[in-house]
């Protein structure tokens, strides 16, 4: 009886040190997640909403008008994104005081907009990317107290880098290259059109 006793002590023993060893297995295979690992879990998708503001500078073709001035405006989007790689379009519509005066004429670009697609890499919280698409404005020509405008559209292309600051909030640095199509103008008696490069900074809020 005594050996009996002895042996279920020991079989007790050695299962508990079984459980406990196995315990300690399964913990190393799957240790908890701690700050110490790295963040990869940044996301640039969804819908958002932003502003900006910078400057522009171009000329109109066949007249000796260098157009150039501050810009700001509203811009919104949606971005998709797969791992690293976001894939969106954006929308945005700006406010221009881009203006030149070479006697007789006067040229300014009042407005303009751009409707476009972006394709870029995120290293987590920063984003670069491409973009190109649509452009359409208004280019306003104004000789001896006339006035003639005409709203074209164009293309654009470009490229900038994003930073996210918080899971909602970002920043942005931009360069825009702008081609309106000409126009035929009354008044200076030939095809203008305009081109410019904008430089802009912007925030946005991701929803």
């Amino acid at each position: 009886m005594k050996r009996l006793v002895v042996g279920a002590a020991a079989l007790v023993a050695a299962g508990w040190t079984a459980s406990a060893e196995a315990a300690d297995l399964n913990y190393g295979q799957r240790a908890p997640y701690t700050v110490n690992q790295p963040l990869n879990a940044y996301s640039w998708a969804g819908p958002y909403l932003g502003g900006n503001i910078g400057y522009q500078w171009g000329s109109v073709d066949n007249n000796p008008t260098k157009p150039s001035g501050f810009v700001g405006g509203v811009q919104a989007g949606y971005n998709f994104q797969n791992g690293p790689w976001v894939f969106g379009v954006e929308g945005d519509i700006q406010a221009a005081g881009a203006d030149d005066t070479f006697a007789p004429w006067k040229f300014s670009n009042p407005w303009f907009g751009t409707l476009r697609g972006r394709a870029g890499y995120a290293f987590n919280n920063v984003l670069f990317y491409g973009t190109a698409g649509l452009a359409f404005g208004e280019l306003r020509a104004q000789t001896f107290g006339w006035t003639e405008s005409h709203t074209t559209a164009g293309w654009t292309i470009g490229a900038g880098a994003e930073v996210g600051l918080t899971p909602n909030w970002s920043a942005k640095l931009e360069y825009l290259y702008i081609d309106l199509s000409t126009s035929q103008f009354a008044i200076t008696g030939v095809s203008n059109g305009y081109s410019a490069s904008v430089v802009r900074a912007g925030v946005n809020y991701r929803f």
